[in-house]
Order: structure tokens, then C-alpha cells, then sequence
């Protein structure tokens, strides 16, 4: 099939959009979504400037989204003094896995010019994720004691460097799949939480909901530029780019419910092209509305974990309860 914009060969077509594209108006189609995604929820705010930048800190794991993310960042930013982009990895302790992931950091970001820091669960936490999976003292997934420990370390590195934002590489099926599972559950609160914590807009005023992101809370908030593209054309970007992409599953992946809403969700895109637009859109607007209830209310009182000092509703964290409980299983 030929390019509906140039008439050159097409290397992908969008059931969604019906449109067939080559390479060229493709990457072009997906920079200029994520750069749309940026303006719309005000990333850079009016009155950041280059004696005072904003900062952005990148989770960078190495795989297609997060370096498709930074890629497409940097050739953004690059030129504008009023933006600092820093990269964080994450190594897990998860043999053959990360270190090729890592390869594939440094080799971006030496390419890109871009800071780089990595940091590990070993050096913070005294123990690895494959030790971890073989003990499961708490009976859980990996991915469910991976998820705390990543969180909180990248929330504690963008407090850290005075990150101003913490951008991370969830595409269209990641928050596709998690609206749905919120769904699933009649989980309005988490709605509401999830739209506070990485949707709302970052500014006031405009047709975006007249709130600041993360002004009233105790984290760094976020911001997730690459969610209006779906996972596949994510992929092909990184292809066609030539990106040092490891695009590889981890090997202790155990999301049983994830992967059945994310088969669920590849069913109804093939029958439905568009579905995932409609699920997100109008998921967006739910959460904004369970939002500004929630938000009414006095909500949960935070205070400071009595081992690490972060932000808890307990006298101790998940994080240093799950340590705990892995060290105790040694």
C-alpha cells in the first residue's frame, strides 16, 4: 500500500485512523502526538526559564517506551534551556535481564548527551529481585514486590534531584489495560487517584481541568507523554528510528490479570479499531469527575514511615515492610 500523505510505501496501517503511512509521516505522527500530549497537560510551565529550568527525570529501564520517550524528549528539548532532561535506571538484580537493558541506557544517553544515574535494589535494599521471586515470603507476584520497590525508589531520586516532574513510558495499552482493570473492579477511588497522581492537567485555565498536578501532595507528580500512542507503533518507532531498544519480557513477569485484560483489549481493538481511544477518553473523564469528589473530602493522614521517612498512611511503608519481610526470610 502507498503512503496516504507522500504516496511512498506504507509500513503501517492505523485501523483506528484508517490511515496508511511510511516511515517518514509515521515517526512524524507519533512525535507529534507525544508533543500534542505535552502541551495539553502543560508540562513546561509559563514561567520556567533557563536561569530557572524545569527537570524532568526520566524512568529510563531501556525498553522500547522508555527510550522511545527519551529519544523523542530529547529532540524536543535539546535547544531549550528552560528543560533538563535526566535519566534514572533502575537495575533490579534479575540475572541476563537487566545488564542488557543497561547496555542499551548507556548507549542511548552517550549518544544523546543526556545524564544518566543508575541505581540499584541491591546498593538501596540489600537484596535482588531473583532472590526475592525464590523466597516470596509474602506469597505475592514478582511484579507486585518489584512495583513498590520501583516506585519509591524513583519517587526518592526525583525528590533527590529536585526533579521537577517524573515522566515515565506508559503507552495507550498500559493505561488502556489499567482503566479497565479499574473498572473490573468498582475501583472509583483509585480512579480518582490515578487521575490526581498522572492525568489531570498541571496548569490552571485552557479546556484542561483547572487543577495543578501534584500541588497538594507529598510526591513528585507525573507525567506519562507517550499514553496516546498504542504499544505496537511504539515498537515500530524504535525500529525504524534504529533505537537501542531491549525489547525483551521480564523473565519473572506473573501479571495473570493484566494479561487477561490486555488479550481482552487486543480482541476488542481487532474488532473494534479505536477501542482503546474510546476506553481512555472516556476513562479520563470519569476519574476527573471521582477526582474532584475525592478531593472534597480530608482524604487519608499522611505521616512519615518511622525507617525511611517517606510518606505513609502506617507507621511503616510497603516498601520497608516488604525489605523487612525478605531479609527475614534469608
Amino acid at each position: 500500500m502507498d503512503c496516504d500523505k507522500c504516496g511512498e510505501d506504507a509500513v503501517m496501517h492505523a485501523a483506528y485512523s484508517g490511515l496508511h503511512l511510511c516511515a517518514d509521516h509515521f515517526c512524524r505522527s507519533v512525535e507529534t502526538r507525544v508533543r500534542r500530549r505535552v502541551r495539553e497537560d502543560d508540562l513546561l510551565p509559563d514561567d520556567a526559564t533557563p536561569e530557572d529550568p524545569e527537570t524532568w527525570l526520566i524512568g529510563l529501564s531501556g525498553g522500547k517506551d522508555s527510550v522511545v520517550l527519551t529519544e523523542i524528549l530529547h529532540d524536543t528539548f535539546a535547544k531549550d534551556p528552560r528543560v533538563e532532561l535526566v535519566t534514572l535506571t533502575i537495575h533490579e538484580g534479575i540475572e541476563g535481564y537487566r545488564d542488557e537493558s543497561l547496555e542499551a541506557c548507556v548507549e542511548l544517553t552517550d549518544e544523546l548527551d543526556v545524564r544518566h544515574e543508575v541505581v540499584s535494589y541491591e546498593e538501596e535494599f540489600d537484596l535482588r529481585m531473583d532472590d526475592v521471586v525464590e523466597d516470596d515470603p509474602e506469597n505475592m507476584a514478582a511484579c507486585a514486590y518489584c512495583g513498590v520497590f520501583r516506585r519509591d525508589l524513583l519517587s526518592t531520586y526525583a525528590e533527590e534531584y529536585d526533579a521537577d516532574k517524573l515522566l515515565t513510558g506508559h503507552n495507550l495499552d498500559d493505561e488502556a489495560q489499567t482503566a479497565m482493570m479499574n473498572f473490573l473492579e468498582g475501583d472509583v477511588e483509585q480512579m480518582a487517584k490515578h487521575f490526581d497522581a498522572s492525568l489531570g492537567a498541571f496548569e490552571a485555565g485552557g479546556e484542561t481541568p483547572a487543577r495543578v498536578r501534584g500541588a497538594d501532595g507529598p510526591f513528585v507528580p507525573r507525567a506519562k507523554p507517550l499514553r496516546d500512542v498504542p504499544e505496537k507503533e511504539v515498537a515500530l518507532y524504535a525500529q525504524l528510528r534504529d533505537l537501542p531498544a531491549h525489547i525483551t519480557e521480564c523473565p519473572h513477569s506473573s501479571e495473570a490479570y493484566r494479561g487477561e485484560i490486555q488479550q481482552l483489549l487486543f480482541d476488542l481493538e481487532d474488532r473494534h479499531p479505536g477501542a482503546r481511544h474510546s476506553i481512555i477518553s472516556g476513562y479520563e473523564e470519569l476519574a476527573r469527575m471521582a477526582a474532584d469528589r475525592y478531593r472534597d473530602g480530608d482524604g487519608p493522614d499522611l505521616g512519615e514511615c518511622e525507617r525511611c521517612g517517606a510518606a505513609t498512611t502506617r507507621d511503616h511503608c510497603r516498601k520497608c515492610a516488604l525489605v523487612e519481610a525478605v531479609h527475614a526470610a534469608d
